[in-house]
């Protein structure tokens, strides 16, 4: 059974996207595409649907990253079927963990700068939408920071599940 993974953060076209497209190709190159799923949803269903902001596309692209991409709402009957729910700030770790059936599935969600060691104290992942692509591209730069650690951190449950 694949280990699954989902990052979440406001209305599912920005950060979580961004942070899908990265980890899933930080899956691919460790060769965990068979053993981790890796997908995004939005604490909110405002985008329901609609494709990735076309700046979180720009920013994706010029890295090389895939960008496909239909925004869609978190629904807590998903906890059952997830292993790890990645929140991009504070506010979506809340609003993840009340949204959790059970304390066993609130425990499962964690904020995705957890997983970096260099972070300091704020370990949201900014919000870019109402600025310019520098914020786009800020975004990338902390996703792919804490991408190493949380690869490891999935790595290391996929290999206990084997053992």
């Amino acid at each position: 059974m694949a280990y699954r993974v989902c990052f979440v953060c406001t209305g599912n076209i920005c950060r979580s996207p961004m942070a899908e497209s990265v980890f899933r190709a930080r899956v691919e190159e460790a060769g965990l595409a068979g053993l981790v799923e890796v997908d995004s949803a939005g604490t909110g269903g405002w985008h329901e649907g609609d494709g990735a902001d076309p700046r979180t596309v720009t920013v994706l692209e010029a890295a090389g990253y895939d960008s496909d991409h239909a925004a869609r709402q978190f629904r807590a009957a998903w906890f059952a079927r997830l292993d790890l729910v990645i929140a991009l700030d504070a506010g979506h770790l809340t609003a993840l963990r009340r949204l959790a059936p059970t304390p066993q599935d609130a425990e499962k969600v964690r904020l995705l700068r957890s997983y970096d060691p260099a972070a300091d104290a704020d370990l949201d992942v900014p919000d870019p939408y109402y600025g310019g692509m520098d914020g786009f591209e800020e975004c990338l730069a902390m996703v792919e920071t804490t991408s190493a650690g949380l690869l490891a951190a999935v790595r290391a449950e996929v290999e206990g599940r084997a053992a």
